[in-house]
């Protein structure tokens, strides 16, 4: 599949493989892609694929950050930071939300998506 979305007033193309396909059009329920920007020392990005069960799939559908590509999939944008309490060692961080002003630049311009060796795959860019 090929198409293009608005997320928060930009476009994203997403692109997802044959193999992506054929697991989505098996689900019941929709599949999240989360693209997650960490502001830290240094910037990093993942893809965080969410299993929605019937309870927070009625929620999701009041989540204003989360966009539907179509009935099978569904996907946000989170910027995030890492808090962290007494040390600044990592394992006593947690992710949190990063609150941006102005998240437009920040938006990613596409997204990919895949389905290998019975796991997901995913990678967004600029």
């Amino acid at each position: 599949m090929h198409k293009t979305i608005e997320i928060q007033g930009k476009h994203l193309e997403i692109s997802t493989s044959k193999e992506a396909d054929a697991v989505l059009s098996s689900r019941n329920l929709p599949l999240v892609v989360e693209m997650e920007l960490l502001f830290d020392a240094l910037m990093s990005k993942k893809v965080r694929f969410l299993a929605l069960t019937k309870l927070n799939a009625d929620q999701q559908q009041d989540d204003k950050s989360t966009v539907s590509v179509n009935n099978k999939l569904s996907t946000r944008f989170r910027p995030v930071m890492l808090q962290c309490q007494g040390n600044v060692d990592k394992e006593h961080c947690h992710i949190t939300d990063f609150p941006i002003v102005k998240i437009s630049p920040y938006i990613p311009k596409w997204l990919r998506i895949d389905f290998r060796f019975g796991h997901w795959f995913g990678e967004f860019g600029y």
